[in-house]
């Protein structure tokens, strides 16, 4: 355990933002899991749940919890899988 005041604040802060950062990747996994049965299934929400999936990295890359080049690998892997499964 730490003695300094600020590393204990600062040890506050990284397990506040683990947390948060946790909870976003887990949403992104979630989205793309569910935008990928849809397009599958070839329901009509299909395209829906895609947006949703893409704006969630999205703004993940924005706030800093992934970084931006992973963001639009993961956006590229997710478009190629689902034109594959379209066509």
């Amino acid at each position: 355990m730490a003695n300094i005041k600020s590393q204990i604040k600062r040890n506050r802060q990284n397990e506040r933002r683990r947390v948060r950062n946790k909870a976003a990747k887990s949403e992104i996994k979630t989205r793309v899991k569910v935008a990928v049965r849809a397009a599958e299934d070839g329901t009509e929400e299909a395209a829906e749940a895609l947006r949703l999936a893409l704006k969630r990295i999205d703004k993940a890359a924005a706030k800093g919890i992934i970084h931006k080049n992973q963001a639009a690998n993961r956006k590229s892997r997710l478009m190629k899988r689902l034109a594959k499964t379209s066509s």
